[in-house]
């Protein structure tokens, strides 16, 4: 069975989204984490949880929605920690993609929120775009924080600097772009990296893969075809890179379990 350990679900993009979700169980995606990126959108991922079983959520303030996020909006997410089906804190990190970027804001706002979820023995999910370094250097700086575990999402640098990463402890998941052969940095980087620290995300409705090139939007029924890239690039069985798969996301995340 097939897990989409980061995606979007709040969208308005997917039409009905009961369908959707109809759609994914019938091709064996059974496991999706719809994740928030401000108060807003994490009580709307909070609802879809508890509208439909195979969902799960995770609740944090995304680094490039911080202009108009307070310390109130801290404490709403706190809230939405002790949820029963709220499996971490994210997604949050440090983006410096914009060229008017507050970077001290960002990073404010990052170790608060590795804080909370320090305080609450929940993992994170972790968003970090044009930043590998001052990431890096960050979660080294923070990595008394780190001991309830850390997902980097989307992960986009190069494969030399996962061994930084791993040392950590972080897992790592990949998405529709991975599945394009031009795309050698995450190619590499899933061949490089443990297979027990591998997950599977779509972070729809963005990054269709390859057989949907240029589609939007794209969905977690896009799962089985990443998921069947990234067994063909670690050489092993897609039936078990499926159970590697669920395996690591209950390590990780352990509410998955419940």
């Amino acid at each position: 069975m097939y897990t989409d350990i980061h995606c979007h679900l709040n969208f308005k993009d997917y039409g009905s989204v009961e369908e959707l979700v109809s759609g994914c169980l019938a091709e064996g995606v059974d496991r999706i984490v719809t994740v928030g990126y401000d108060l807003p959108s994490s009580e709307e991922c909070k609802k879809l949880a508890e509208w439909y079983d195979c969902v799960y959520f995770s609740a944090g303030l995304h680094p490039t929605e911080l202009s108009h996020c307070s310390y109130d909006d801290l404490c709403g997410i706190e809230r939405l920690l002790s949820h029963p089906k709220c499996i971490a804190l994210g997604e949050i990190g440090l983006d410096y993609h914009y060229p008017d970027t507050d970077k001290p804001r960002q990073q404010h706002f990052f170790k608060a929120q590795l804080e909370l979820a320090h305080r609450h023995g929940m993992p994170v999910q972790i968003h970090s775009r044009d930043c590998a370094e001052d990431t890096l250097n960050f979660l080294t700086q923070n990595s008394a924080l780190l001991s309830h575990g850390f997902l980097l999402h989307c992960y986009s640098y190069s494969p030399e600097m996962t061994g930084s990463f791993l040392s950590l402890g972080a897992y790592f998941s990949f998405g529709g772009t991975s599945t394009f052969r031009r795309s050698k940095k995450p190619r590499r980087a899933i061949e490089c990296i443990p297979a027990e620290r591998l997950i599977t995300e779509t972070d729809s409705p963005y990054l269709s893969p390859s057989s949907a090139f240029g589609q939007f939007p794209n969905t977690p029924r896009s799962i089985p075809e990443i998921t069947r890239n990234m067994a063909q690039i670690k050489g092993i069985d897609e039936d078990e890179m499926c159970a590697i798969v669920r395996s690591n996301a209950e390590r990780l995340f352990p509410k998955l379990k419940k």
